[in-house]
């Protein structure tokens, strides 16, 4: 099992912890951000009235954490679009891809400074994980847009889409090759129209631990409805595939 989606805070034994649920849950490697940007409360009104922080968030622990792990954590770089993109563009060869997050930040998928986020990203050979918002400039459409500018680079829709039953979002990205869809948050409905619509090589699994407890993930793919083979696909070797790791 490889989880495409879990946070790492920079509190003490953060990793341990997570580690631990992992274990539990029967999960051999993860791609790992930067949690604890702020709390989730105020992370929960940002997504509903708007807002942003303008702090970055802690890559350095994330990475630390990932080289202690043995391998079974891979680190992804949370970029700070108020910041200059040089900064991702220093530290890149660190980290396996990039986080941007318009919910977090505040800066749009359409806005110039993510633009050049993703040209950071092709150039590192980085895929880019995203979630939207329903508010202009960083709506799935426009990830799709995004996407189109950018061809070479690969980009992961966060949390299955806007909301849990976005099956809209499944059409919007159906069109867009280079775009990826990861199940966490997401009804099994989206994930069954996902690899209905997009193929099993397109979708990812994912869990938001610890936010979201992983096994609660785990049971929505054994309920999806769909094969085994494509289970597979999803839970280990499309991210191995997109990470140039070994099965």
């Amino acid at each position: 099992m490889f989880d495409f989606h879990v946070r790492l805070a920079p509190a003490p034994a953060a990793s341990d912890r997570l580690l631990e649920l992992l274990d539990a849950c029967g999960i051999d490697r993860a791609v790992a951000c930067a949690g604890g940007t702020m709390p989730p409360a105020q992370l929960s009104r940002f997504l509903v009235e708007g807002g942003h922080i303008e702090t970055d968030a802690d890559n350095d622990a994330v990475l630390k954490a990932c080289s202690e792990s043995g391998g079974r954590l891979v680190p992804f770089f949370f970029a700070n679009p108020r910041r200059s993109a040089d900064v991702y563009r220093e530290r890149a060869a660190e980290f396996r891809g990039v986080e941007i997050s318009p919910a977090v930040h505040g800066v749009p998928l359409d806005d110039p400074r993510t633009a050049r986020l993703a040209e950071v990203a092709r150039d590192a050979g980085h895929s880019v994980y995203t979630v939207c918002l329903d508010r202009p400039g960083s709506r799935v459409a426009d990830l799709v847009a995004l996407a189109s500018a950018h061809p070479e680079v690969t980009f992961v829709l966060g949390h299955a889409g806007i909301g849990s039953l976005d099956l809209y979002a499944v059409e919007l990205i159906g069109r867009q090759e280079n775009v990826l869809l990861e199940t966490s948050g997401g009804y099994t409905c989206v994930t069954r129209a996902a690899v209905e619509r997009l193929g099993a090589d397109r979708v990812l699994f994912g869990s938001e631990a610890p936010l979201q407890h992983p096994e609660v993930e785990l049971a929505k793919l054994r309920y999806a409805g769909i094969g085994d083979d494509d289970r597979q696909r999803i839970a280990w070797r499309n991210a191995c595939r997109l990470l140039g790791m070994e099965w």
